[in-house]
C-alpha cells in the first residue's frame, strides 16, 4: 500500500511539472503545466492532446482567462504571445483541448440547414454542454467542453496548490463569474455562445464564426438575449479576410457594443492568414490589453 501511494504521488507530481523552461516566453517564477484530457478523466479518447495551463504564482490570483481554439486548433500550439500578455494582466490562463472537427460549416449546410434552421446551435449545444439530441456529429457527452474544463479544474484543484483552482468552480461546475472566456474562429463562437447563457467575466470573440439558419442568412442563436452584461462583450475580425462582412453582422446582431468591435487592419505576413492574424500578430498587443482589462 506505501509503495503504490509514492507511487501516486511521484505520478501526480511528474505530470504537474512545470514545463515553463520549454516555453522562453514564460520565465520562472511562472508556471507552465501540460496535462492530457484523459489525465482528468479517464473516459475521454479523441482530442486528448494536452491543454495548456499558465499562470504567475506570485500574481495576486484573479480571474481564469478560458481559450477555446479553433478548428484543428492544438491547445499546446496556441498564441502563446496573447497568453503571456493575459498573464501579465493578472489572469491564469488555459487553453482548452477539446473536439474542434469537422467544423460548423461542414456539418450546417446544403440539406442539413433546409432540415433543421436551427442546425449551428445545436450543434454547438452539444460541442459545449454534451447535448446528445443533436444527431450530425458523434461527440460524447463526456467530450463536451463543460465536461473537459470541469475535469481540468477539479483535477488542478487536487493537484496544484500553488493556485485556488477552486474558486473557479461552484457546485460542481465552473464559476463562470470568474472565468473571462475567449476564442478564436470556432472558439470565438463557442465563447459567445457561452456567454449568451451564463454570466461570464469577460468574452472576446476573435472572428468567431459565420453560422447559418439559411443561405445567406446568420443563425437565429445570435440574436437571442445575453446573460453576460453587453459592456462585457468585444469582438475582433481582421479587415482582409474574406468572411469580415458576415462576422460583423454576427456581432451586430449579438448587440456588442461599436467600441467594442475592433477592425485590425495590420499587414498580414506572406503566407499567413488574416482569419487568425488578430491572435497571433504581436503589433495588436495595445489592442489585446484593452480585449483584456484587468484579470485582478
Amino acid at each position: 500500500m506505501k509503495n503504490h501511494l509514492l507511487l501516486t504521488v511521484l505520478f501526480l507530481s511528474k505530470s504537474l511539472c512545470s514545463f515553463a523552461q520549454e516555453f522562453p516566453l514564460f520565465p520562472e517564477p511562472n508556471v507552465v503545466f501540460e496535462i492530457k484530457p484523459s489525465t482528468t478523466d479517464p473516459r475521454i479518447e479523441n482530442a486528448d492532446t494536452p491543454h495548456f495551463v499558465a499562470y504567475d504564482p506570485t500574481n495576486d490570483q484573479g480571474k481564469l482567462l478560458l481559450f477555446i481554439p479553433g478548428t484543428n486548433g492544438i491547445a499546446l500550439r496556441g498564441p502563446k504571445q496573447l497568453f503571456y500578455t493575459a498573464v501579465q494582466q493578472g489572469y491564469a490562463v488555459i487553453n482548452l483541448s477539446y473536439i474542434n472537427t469537422p467544423a460548423i460549416a461542414r456539418i450546417c449546410k446544403g440539406n442539413a440547414l433546409v432540415a433543421n434552421s436551427d442546425c449551428a446551435e445545436e450543434f454547438r449545444n452539444r460541442r459545449v454542454y454534451g447535448d446528445t439530441t443533436f444527431k450530425l456529429i458523434d461527440d460524447k457527452p463526456y467530450d463536451a467542453i463543460l465536461n473537459r474544463l470541469t475535469k481540468l479544474l477539479e483535477y488542478l484543484a487536487k493537484n496544484d496548490k500553488n493556485l485556488d483552482w477552486s474558486r473557479y468552480l461552484e457546485n460542481g461546475e465552473p464559476k463562470w463569474s470568474m472565468i473571462a472566456l475567449a476564442g478564436q474562429s470556432q472558439g470565438g463562437g463557442m465563447s459567445a455562445f457561452i456567454a449568451k447563457t451564463h454570466v461570464v467575466a469577460r468574452v472576446i470573440d476573435f472572428s468567431g464564426g459565420w453560422d447559418y439558419s439559411a443561405k445567406d442568412k446568420i443563425a437565429n442563436w445570435y440574436f437571442k438575449n445575453s446573460k453576460t452584461p453587453l459592456d462585457r462583450w468585444y469582438g475582433t475580425y481582421h479587415v482582409e479576410e474574406p468572411t469580415a462582412a458576415t462576422i460583423v453582422e454576427t456581432y451586430k446582431a449579438m448587440n456588442i457594443p461599436e467600441d467594442h468591435i475592433y477592425a485590425f487592419d495590420l499587414e498580414v505576413p506572406k503566407g499567413k492568414r488574416a482569419h487568425s492574424n488578430g491572435v497571433r500578430n504581436t503589433g495588436y498587443r495595445n489592442q489585446w490589453v484593452e480585449l483584456l482589462g484587468k484579470g485582478n
